[in-house]
């Protein structure tokens, strides 16, 4: 019997480099690897040896015989991926890949003296780059971040009903108290140490301060109250300590959100999940009380264009059909949205609404009594947020109606992408919210470099940052190997008091970390759930201090 791999896909490739016949593609080594959503099997090669399955980070990868029921979809979806496509060469052992000549792409000299290298950011970013770093070179490794705990999206990013994919900051954290990494949290840089001091106290600097920001309507209304971005609403339900317990108020009985990629379907999933179920997850306490407490029964999802270019992913669509208790519904008032469904070739993510109810909906009317539903309303872009003292509706746009149509609402939320912020320091394309580089090497900064959202812009997933770190990693090793690194002149010791003597009492070390971790999972035991987030930075300065922290030299 076949494996399957299935929603939760990060795309990191780890799979690919255990599977013993080559029977996951696309590879890194393939024209098309990182432009699918996910990776897949192969049914006619795979041996079940389930290899795969034990090395995956985020549990994505099942027995196809064995898959739960919202999943049983997933065996085909692998399947279909090969149709029409030549299986992989037979080798002639079942155990063994036919192995190229060695190659060292990252990696110093034997006697090469060990590098500095500060990693600024401790999301999925950053930490393929130092597991890259501390994997094949002797390099040492700052880890800092400006809050005192690590993570970064994959602790404040990741949907908490998906706690698969969060299992890969377990993988991270191996490296967190790795004898050549020293760690310190709760250390603004630009703000307590400049770019400048870190750069005088390493041989080279790695960025990975991600996208913070979001992007902007620029409509009328937009920053009403009860307006809010979708970053804060993520950070709202995911605990961040820098979003209060006040930044979401969920009361209206209609949600509408701007945007369809996976964020969009992230919010509308966790506002209309039951509470019960979510109360099993690390969700944020004050949100779960919230939701609780909520009346929102129906969430709209705007997309400027059709279902054939919709930006979520097939298998966040799937799983939306699957929500159990929410009723998944199509808005076919512009006739363009149900021709493009029906005319879709099998596989696409249109072809995927066919089954889905349609319905012309009346908007002049509140959400129906019982039972929750999410709409996805094509072809339908807002010009205007209305209210006086808060949102109460949101005007669109609408097929043979000039003045477009009003969707009443108490909440309004746009989730229509991310963008990165400039350092002080740096030099940054406000056009692309990025930092200029070239692969990875800051422009015109010699040993200074960029990875993840900040050096490519906010796209792809958690897996996606692997093959950005090794571009990165690599260029880094090549400038120290030619020397072109410039020379640290303060040890790493003198960072330490540096940045201790900055962050006012807030700095934070690897065993302050685990200090955290172990009060929120005792937090969470107590509550019968797998964590309990400490959600504001005096709790958690608290808690690391409360394990007696030392600083490693």
């Amino acid at each position: 019997m076949t494996y399957a791999i299935t929603q939760t896909c990060c795309n990191d490739a780890t799979c690919v480099a255990v599977c013993p016949v080559n029977c996951i593609h696309p590879t890194p080594d393939e024209p098309d690897f990182g432009t699918t959503e996910m990776l897949y099997i192969d049914p006619r090669s795979c041996i079940d040896c389930g290899a795969c399955a034990d090395a995956c980070p985020v549990d994505a990868i099942f027995p196809a015989d064995r898959l739960p029921e919202p999943l049983r979809e997933y065996e085909e979806i692998n399947a279909a991926h090969y149709t029409g496509r030549e299986p992989a060469p037979v080798l002639a052992s079942p155990t063994f890949h036919p192995w190229g000549a060695p190659s060292f792409t990252r990696s110093l000299p034997a006697d090469f003296a060990p590098i500095r290298v500060a990693v600024v950011g401790t999301g999925p970013a950053g930490m393929y780059a130092a597991e890259d770093l501390l994997l094949h070179t002797n390099a040492e490794v700052t880890l800092i971040d400006r809050l005192p705990v690590a993570g970064g999206l994959v602790r404040y990013g990741v949907a908490p009903d998906h706690p698969a994919t969060k299992g890969a900051g377990d993988t991270f954290a191996r490296f967190h108290a790795h004898p050549r990494v020293r760690m310190r949290l709760g250390v603004q840089i630009g703000v307590d140490v400049t770019p400048g001091e870190l750069a005088a106290h390493h041989d080279a600097v790695v960025y990975a301060v991600g996208a913070p920001s979001d992007r902007r309507l620029g409509i009328p209304g937009e920053d009403l109250p009860g307006s809010v971005s979708a970053t804060s609403v993520v950070s709202w339900y995911n605990a961040h300590p820098e979003t209060g317990a006040d930044a979401v108020r969920p009361a209206a009985e209609r949600v509408v959100v701007v945007g369809n990629g996976n964020v969009a379907l992230d919010v509308a999933r966790v506002l209309l999940t039951d509470p019960e179920a979510l109360a099993r997850t690390d969700i944020a306490d004050h949100a779960l009380a919230a939701l609780r407490d909520a009346r929102v029964r129906e969430v709209v999802l705007l997309g400027r264009r059709g279902p054939e270019d919709a930006a979520y992913t097939a298998s966040e669509l799937l799983a939306l059909k699957h929500l159990p208790g929410v009723d998944l519904v199509v808005d076919d008032r512009d006739p363009r949205t149900g021709s493009a469904v029906d005319a879709a070739e099998p596989g696409t993510k249109a072809a995927l609404l066919r089954g889905v109810g349609r319905e012309t909906v009346d908007w002049t009317r509140p959400p129906a009594p019982g039972r929750r539903r999410i709409v996805l309303r094509f072809h339908s872009a807002p010009v205007e947020a209305l209210g006086a003292e808060r949102v109460r509706a949101v005007r669109v746009t609408e097929r043979g109606a000039a003045a477009g149509t009003e969707i009443a609402t108490g909440l309004l939320v746009r989730a229509i992408g991310y963008r990165g912020v400039p350092l002080a320091g740096l030099p940054f394309d406000e056009t692309t919210g990025t930092v200029p580089h070239e692969a990875g090497r800051v422009a015109g900064l010699p040993g200074s470099y960029v990875v993840g959202w900040i050096k490519r812009g906010p796209s792809g997933g958690i897996g996606a940052n692997r093959a950005c770190a090794e571009e990165t990693v690599g260029t880094l090793l090549a400038d120290a190997v030619a020397g072109a690194l410039p020379k640290p002149t303060g040890t790493a010791h003198e960072f330490r008091r540096l940045a201790r003597s900055r962050s006012g009492g807030g700095l934070v070390d690897a065993r302050g970390l685990a200090s955290i971790d172990r009060a929120e999972r005792a937090r969470g035991r107590e509550a019968g759930r797998p964590r309990v987030k400490l959600a504001t930075l005096p709790e958690l300065v608290a808690a690391a201090r409360g394990g007696r922290p030392r600083l490693r030299g």
